[in-house]
């Protein structure tokens, strides 16, 4: 049985060409997993394998593998950086016990580094910084950390000082056991050297520092380093790890992952300073009723419980469901799925290696593994011992922001909407709607490239194209004023005629919909066609009558008419209805009307002047502004036809440290101007 305190389950995280995934290659393949260096670039890696992958040169869906160095077992997480994929980072840091956080020494501190910073910072993730391309041209280690401590929610310690930069990267000093290493080979490694007599003075000062931050973690540090100005290796290592633990400390090292230099140093930092499950505070969760808390502990003693983060379709071994594992042992053919209240079998248990997967006998806590082909578990649900059931809550996924009409060439309809149906299952950020409407059916997610990939996944594992499209704007249309008005249906062509006769009073009602008064005295028509006018003026409203969309908040009242013995019908009256709303709402003054929406856009300081010109641009009014520590917070009422690629204008304008969330407010008239070519398209139509 695994002992807990020697595994490590880790998420490899940072901004869109840091290099996450060229580090972990490297780690992969020092660590003897692999039998060759993996290379994005060349589409030779192990975990970006997607097509999609290959093809952009980006990581899309979060990949798995695990190693083994030095007696410990580590599970990774290769997670995007790309904002369209962000919400893989975010479950991938929902079970993982800590962050490999890697920023590139390029391009150093980027609007997405501070979003996945703050993503750290919220959960208190123990995490390790590695800045990484310190072989590139302009590869500056002392610019990216400062950086760092200007615009990250994590306090740096230097625990690795590099030696030498770009084409000259050629070691790293341990600033905590005082000693020099030279690259060795493209294995990692390294050897050990002197220090540079040239580097001793900044070595010094940084000792120094990494001295006071770990005093500062315990009382017993901070009274030794007041009282002798010194600590010892073995008391920096333990103040170092205490510190990242209660994520107060994020220790910095450095390496070049394409050219495997350093990935050794950043697996031993990974075994001594990043926890165990054992060293995390035991998970919660509830009885099924919600009500009470019960707590799991990271033992293979404990009942078994696991969280379902990740559910992916294999093409070989069908859908897989990936889960963390938190306490307890599993192994034999079964679990019980605690959301679902249903026992599951399973015919093995896999750990992941990119896209392969190794048979293994047991999990315990801190392991991540898969199953395949399982009937009721979705992404969410807790896995358990049926007789100590728990369930954890599911992770959070991100609203969608931006949606398309979505449509397939006729005949392969069901195909497709069957496919999406699929993906819906691996991908909690989608959304699928039909827009009453419209009649459109909008496929929403967090971003125009989002959406283009799923596309291209339908296309490729389900041979079915997904065309999308602009959406229509679910525009309405009311009357500002009132007018009586006369329907008459007559008609006459041999045998038995048609006849109804209604006279009505239309009138604007705002906010209340639409109302129906019978106001008919007597008989002038009798009470069986009066239904039949009422039905035939509110088909009338939803075809509309200004641009063919539905006419909302008017009220009708029925107050005379005529009928013919023989020759009137419900039919008759229904078009006599009609007929008279499409004259009555004519003289009544027809207006379109537009969703507006509610948006609340999080910007930073630098960016607000920006954005808020933007808004005013797309005729939106600032509601109110807020602030927090991080950010500025605008809420905004935008027309909604000014916002459908909002999600790609944001990133733009802030360097993609915008973030936004929109939901329906009301309608308003559209104005004049803009009305008018509205109409005038409609006609077209």
């Amino acid at each position: 049985m695994q002992d807990t305190s020697m595994v490590r389950n880790i998420a490899i995280i940072g901004h869109g060409n840091c290099g996450k995934t060229s580090l972990a290659e490297a780690m992969l393949y020092t660590a003897g997993k692999t039998n060759r260096l993996g290379k994005v670039d060349d589409g030779s890696s192990v975990l970006d394998y997607d097509e999609e992958e290959e093809k952009r040169n980006i990581t899309i869906n979060s990949s798995f593998h695990h190693y083994s160095w030095k007696k410990h077992e580590v599970f990774l997480i290769d997670t995007p950086g790309d904002d369209n994929f962000i919400n893989e980072t975010l479950f991938a840091t929902q079970v993982c016990d800590s962050a490999v956080f890697t920023i590139g020494a390029v391009l150093g501190v980027k609007g997405q580094t501070i979003k996945f910073a703050d993503m750290i910072a919220d959960k208190r993730l123990p995490c390790l910084v590695v800045i990484n391309k310190m072989d590139r041209e302009r590869a500056n280690f002392e610019k990216t950390l400062n950086e760092i401590k200007e615009e990250l929610p994590v306090k740096p310690v230097v625990v690795h000082l590099p030696i030498g930069a770009e084409d000259n990267f050629k070691g790293f000093i341990d600033i905590i056991h005082g000693k020099a290493y030279l690259f060795d080979g493209d294995k990692g490694l390294h050897v050990e050297t002197e220090i540079p007599a040239e580097m001793k003075g900044e070595v010094a000062t940084y000792r120094e520092s990494l001295m006071e931050n770990v005093a500062e973690t315990d009382d017993d540090l901070i009274e030794k380093f007041l009282e002798e100005g010194e600590l010892t290796a073995e008391e920096c290592l333990a103040g170092l790890k205490a510190g990242v633990l209660n994520s107060e400390i994020a220790p910095v090292c450095v390496c070049a992952a394409t050219s495997n230099l350093g990935s050794a140093a950043v697996l031993e930092l990974i075994n001594d300073l990043l926890p165990s499950p054992a060293d995390r505070p035991a998970v919660t969760g509830t009885d099924k009723s919600g009500e009470n808390v019960i707590e799991r502990k990271p033992d293979p003693a404990e009942p078994f419980s696991a969280l379902v983060f990740k559910t992916m379709a294999d093409p070989y071994a069908g859908r897989l469901t990936i889960f963390r594992v938190y306490s307890g042992t599993l192994k034999g053919d079964s679990f019980y799925n605690a959301t679902k209240d249903c026992a599951e079998r399973y015919g093995q248990l896999y750990v992941l290696e990119g896209k392969e997967q190794k048979p293994v006998d047991e999990a315990t806590p801190g392991m991540i593994v898969a199953v395949a082909k399982l009937k009721e578990t979705v992404t969410g649900d807790t896995l358990c011992d049926q007789s100590a059931p728990i369930i954890f809550e599911p992770p959070k996924a991100m609203e969608p922001v931006i949606s398309y009409a979505v449509s397939a060439k006729k005949g392969e309809e069901e195909k497709l909407f069957g496919s999406i149906t699929r993906m819906l299952e691996e991908d909690l950020t989608l959304r699928l709607v039909r827009q009453a409407q419209t009649k459109e059916v909008l496929i929403s997610g967090v971003g125009k490239v989002h959406l283009e990939v799923v596309g291209s996944k339908i296309n490729r594992k389900f041979g079915v194209a997904m065309e999308l499209s602009k959406p229509k704007i679910p525009y309405m249309e009311t009357i500002r004023g009132s007018a009586k008005v006369q329907g008459k249906h007559k008609k006459q062509s041999g045998g038995r005629g048609q006849y109804g006769d209604c006279w009505i009073e239309i009138a604007a009602n705002p906010g209340k919909g639409y109302e129906f008064e019978d106001k008919i005295v007597g008989g002038v028509i009798p009470q069986q066609y009066r239904p039949a006018v009422d039905k035939g003026i509110q088909e009338a409203m939803e075809k509309g009558v200004l641009a063919g969309y539905p006419v909302i908040d008017v009220k009708i009242s029925l107050y005379d008419g005529s009928f013919h013995n023989v020759d009137s019908s419900e039919m008759a009256f229904k078009i006599a209805g009609s007929l008279a709303f499409k004259k009555g709402a004519q003289e009544a003054g027809l207006v379109l009307l537009e969703p507006i929406m509610d948006m609340v856009i999080k910007v930073g300081k630098d960016h607000v002047g920006d954005v808020m010109g933007d808004l005013n641009s797309r005729r939106g009014k600032v509601m109110g502004m807020d602030s927090d520590e991080k950010v500025e917070i605008i809420n905004a009422q935008v027309p909604m036809s000014e916002i459908l690629e909002y999600a790609t204008d944001l990133t733009s304008m802030t360097g993609g440290r915008g973030v936004f969330t929109v939901e329906p407010s009301h309608y308003e008239e559209v104005p004049v101007m803009i009305a008018e070519k509205i109409v005038a398209a409609a006609e077209q139509e």
